[in-house]
């Protein structure tokens, strides 16, 4: 466990960080170099992973990538990364790229209270969420989940003192009062590696360099986000909510 050296470290040290993944490699994309620093600052990490199952992907060829494969490959990632623990939600394919016709209400109880690692079982002091994007189940798990975080009564409700939405790859394909205004950013640099190991975990889902689904591309991109705080690799959040 690394020693906290400045304000930041000593911050991220303390938090109980829970990030909901609306699929199996969305947290690495999102989130997996702060989640690393966390961890290896001493904080605790949970995910809630809400789908995983088979289907094909969208790219000329026939080839079906089963769920047990993607389970296999999170779990990879859960162990490299050294979460403190991690749940799915959904594991059939009635479900998987199904989550916005399963309704709001329903999942809204599944984050706030029914899961293991729900909000106010867990009570994290940091919560990431998927920005909400075209994707379908993105943006059911985006409304659903802020919603669940909505401020309350600390007494009768517990409440995350900060909230942020992580970033996709996909995102820049949005409509402009859709994409992800970064006011939130992670210093990286030192976990670049980690984030870029615990993507090529997800062997199944990584795409040739050209796109934007890849390592490389991801590479690219927390280097431009560390551009934008001067320091070597970032990745950017949009801040919904902290309180001090």
């Amino acid at each position: 466990m690394k020693t906290p050296e400045t304000p930041a470290d000593e911050f991220l040290s303390k938090q109980r960080l829970l990030v909901i993944s609306p699929h199996a490699d969305d947290e690495s994309f999102g989130c997996a170099g702060t989640m690393a620093r966390i961890k290896d600052l001493g904080g605790e990490v949970y995910v809630i992973c809400c789908s995983v199952g088979t289907l094909k992907h969208y790219d000329g060829k026939e080839e079906l990538v089963d769920g047990s494969t993607r389970e296999k490959e999170f779990e990879e990632v859960m162990k490299y990364l050294k979460v403190d623990d991690f749940e799915y939600l959904y594991r059939d394919a009635e479900s998987h790229l199904r989550l916005d016709m399963i309704p709001r209400r329903d999942l809204i109880s599944k984050f706030e209270r029914e899961a293991r690692l729900a909000l106010d079982k867990l009570q994290p002091t940091m919560l990431a969420i998927p920005v909400s994007s075209y994707n379908q189940d993105h943006e059911a798990v985006f409304r659903a989940a802020f919603t669940a975080a909505r401020p309350g009564i600390p007494k009768d409700k517990p409440v995350q003192p900060l909230v942020i939405g992580y970033n996709n790859t996909s995102l820049f394909w949005s409509l402009e009062h859709e994409k992800i205004h970064m006011n939130f950013y992670v210093d990286i640099s030192d976990y670049l590696e980690q984030k870029l190991h615990a993507l090529s975990l997800h062997k199944s889902q990584m795409r040739d360099p050209i796109h934007h689904s890849s390592v490389q591309n991801v590479e690219y991109t927390a280097r431009l986000r560390g551009s934008e705080i001067s320091v070597a690799a970032a990745e950017g959040f949009m801040l919904f909510r902290q309180i001090l």
